[in-house]
């Protein structure tokens, strides 16, 4: 039974079509994910959906009695208000008055906030949005409709969340761009793509397989009208021989052909690795330590950072991972220890907040300043790969179109301008990029694309992050703050990480590197290492058998004869259209060659990624 239903909806921003023309409906119990890339309207469509937008054109009609209630991507909210006021507020009806306040207190808990009576105006901006999140959470309503309740969360609290929603009794509408979140938590996914709705009723793995199978039928469509075209221009090109009703409605229908948008898959951030140099020392901490009041965040953490580290740093909210972060960039001091810099290292620093007030800090982005403008304030151009480009090809290499790149920067979406800062940090050509929840209000495509340029980055890749994806995805060593100033290492992943502390115990596994004797330190040429040996996660040495390698070594040149089959293929099935006999053999020939091709190309995606994984072993 449908509870809410929004109908051929339209809606734009300045010149820019959001929705066109689309419907979308909620049933009970749907746990529904919204993506698409920035910028396309999918907070808008929350809002829409929620009842504090109305669409441009279109109706949204619910069931009687549905209450919906709505987080929003920028809660607003009156200083003067304690926590427990802010979450109590409209939420405090006569018969549940008690059992909503427990709960809350609950879940205030559960995510951090333990000074109920704590003004608002004392919080940081995550910790707000979480008293907003909470808010909504414990308001009865039949459907949740969430704009990033993941943001700003750390990964204890998102699988708590997690769990929390999976079992919600009513329907659930959010956005959100966490793939292990959506994975485990929606039953349907909706794509916002070119002002139009697509759904797919599965979780995001679910999706993914689905959206390539729609995208391969609408280019076999596409091509197949592209054919039509081609054939059906020659015949106007020859004349027609008679103005008859049956040939003025064949150059009707090559009109109508001619006139349809040729089909294009989603743009993608593309940009190639642009690390310059890195000398033998990067950066080393020796004993730092770091206390706020009588707060101890950590205490004598040592490292050595060497060529090609991928390391995450993980932990809960406020114990003092960005704080490291700027010891290592150099923007902060330790209260003890040393940091030395190595003379070649040039750090990129992508913080988790935008200033957008101009307090001297490197992240402020003055909302008046066009976009190209403040690439261009950074580099005209930049060498890559490719070769040399300038700060407006850069630019739409980052999905800003040229007549985007001429807009105020106050006219972005949120998710826009962290797309924009993420390439003000990439045009620096650094060597070291330090990523301080770098996943915040990205795109699902703009983080594919970024884990992809990271693994051709050449130099070292320092990340604090919650995205349990993204950890899994980048890193090769995590560093967990845990109690006391304590931070200690585990190999591998987030996965490997949560593992680790299965199989001994809670904090029983790790290289201790705070007040403990054993020290995280990396071990370069000519330096010895105290760190304890993870001879559980060493890995096996990998490399191709007789067979394999010849098989790699001709499997491009096959899957490319097959590719050029296929096309033959489509040609031949369009000339033999007419001829069922001859056309059901060409199908059968057409189905055998895909099934190989699709065998191939599984095949290839294993040979590369064991080949790059030999590669990485040599070095």
């Amino acid at each position: 039974m449908n509870i809410l239903s929004a109908e051929n909806i339209s809606h734009s921003f300045t010149d820019k079509v959001l929705l066109d023309d689309t419907s979308f409906f909620i049933q009970e119990n749907d746990k529904i994910g919204i993506i698409g890339i920035n910028g396309t309207g999918k907070s808008t469509l929350l809002k829409i959906i929620a009842g504090v937008e109305e669409p441009q054109q279109g109706t949204v009609t619910k069931a009687n009695g549905t209450v919906i209630s709505f987080l929003s991507q920028h809660p607003i909210f009156s200083e003067d208000e304690t926590v427990i006021e802010h979450v109590l507020k409209n939420n405090t009806e006569k018969n549940h008055a008690w059992d909503i306040e427990t709960q809350a207190k609950s879940l205030l808990t559960k995510f951090g906030l333990t000074d109920f009576n704590q003004k608002l105006s004392e919080l940081s901006g995550g910790q707000k949005k979480r008293v907003s999140l909470i808010s909504v959470l414990v308001s009865p309503a039949d459907i949740l409709v969430l704009d990033e309740p993941t943001n700003h969360l750390d990964s204890e609290m998102a699988e708590y969340l997690e769990e929390y929603l999976k079992v919600f009794k009513g329907a659930l509408v959010m956005v959100t761009h966490d793939r292990y979140f959506l994975d485990s938590v929606t039953n349907r996914i909706v794509e916002i793509d070119k002002g139009k709705l697509y759904r797919y009723d599965t979780n995001y793995s679910g999706f993914l397989a689905l959206k390539a199978e729609r995208e391969e039928m609408a280019m076999a469509s596409d091509r197949k009208r592209k054919s039509i075209l081609r054939t059906e221009l020659k015949w106007i090109q020859r004349g027609a021989l008679a103005r008859s009703t049956k040939q003025k409605a064949r150059i009707e229908r090559y009109e109508e052909m001619k006139s349809q948008k040729d089909f294009k898959t989603d743009e993608t951030v593309k940009i190639g690795s642009v690390a310059s140099r890195l000398g033998k020392t990067i950066i080393e901490l020796e004993n730092v330590s770091k206390s706020y009041g009588e707060k101890q965040l950590f205490s004598d953490f040592s490292y050595i950072f060497l060529k090609g580290d991928r390391i995450g740093f993980i932990g809960k909210n406020g114990c003092g991972k960005t704080t490291l972060m700027k010891i290592i960039a150099g923007l902060e001091q330790p209260d003890s220890g040393k940091v030395t810099i190595g003379q070649t290292v040039k750090i990129g620093y992508y913080t988790q907040e935008i200033e957008t007030e101009n307090t001297g800090r490197i992240s402020y982005m003055d909302p008046e300043k066009k976009v190209i403008d403040y690439i261009r304030d950074t580099a005209e151009y930049v060498k890559t790969p490719e070769g040399t480009a300038s700060a407006s090809q850069m630019l739409e290499k980052f999905l800003f179109p040229p007549y985007l790149q001429y807009t105020q920067i106050k006219r972005l979406s949120g998710g826009e301008k962290r797309r924009l800062n993420l390439l003000r940090v990439l045009m620096e050509e650094p060597n070291v990029l330090i990523l301080d929840e770098p996943t915040n209000d990205l795109d699902i495509a703009t983080m594919t694309i970024l884990e992809e340029f990271l693994d051709s980055f050449e130099g070292v890749v320092i990340t604090v992050s919650h995205d349990r994806y993204f950890l899994d995805r980048i890193v090769g060593r995590i560093f967990a703050f845990e109690k006391n100033g304590v931070i200690k290492q585990y190999e591998g992943g987030y996965t490997d990480y949560l593992e680790a502390r299965q199989r001994v115990g809670m904090g029983e596994t790790g290289s201790n590197s705070g007040s403990g004797s054993e020290k995280a330190i990396n071990t370069p040429e000519g330096k010895k290492s105290n760190a304890k040996e993870w001879k559980q996660n060493q890995p096996v040495k990998l490399k191709f058998s007789f067979k394999e390698q010849r098989e790699y070594d001709m499997i491009d040149d096959e899957i490319a004869e097959l590719e050029e089959k296929i096309e033959n293929l489509d040609a031949a099935i369009m000339e033999n259209a007419t001829n069922s006999v001859k056309l059901s053999e060409l199908m059968g020939e057409k189905s055998e060659a895909e099934a190989q091709l699709e065998e191939k190309m599984d095949r290839w995606v294993y040979l590369n990624d064991l080949a790059e994984k030999i590669e990485a072993q040599k070095k």
